[in-house]
């Protein structure tokens, strides 16, 4: 299962929020906003300062999502 930030990036240009904005209110590097738009695993506490400095939740701003990539061996038979 896979985590997506769309909803947070949405959240973002709905309320005008920058990338400088959000870093500075939540206290978080330019790392993990690389981290946002690539969609890669960002630890807990940089969601929970996220949603602090955003007022929302956790479901505000993540989406799970099943993997569509095809995990067999490369050459292996479908």
């Amino acid at each position: 299962m896979a985590v997506s930030y769309k909803r947070l990036l949405h959240l973002m240009i709905e309320r005008d929020i920058s990338n400088a904005q959000l870093m500075r209110e939540a206290n978080i590097s330019a790392n993990i906003m690389m981290k946002i738009k690539k969609g890669q695993y960002m630890a807990l506490d940089k969601v929970e300062s996220i949603c602090k400095a955003l007022d929302c939740t956790p479901n505000d701003i993540l989406e799970f999502t099943s993997e569509t990539k095809d995990s067999r061996p490369k050459g292996y038979a479908k």
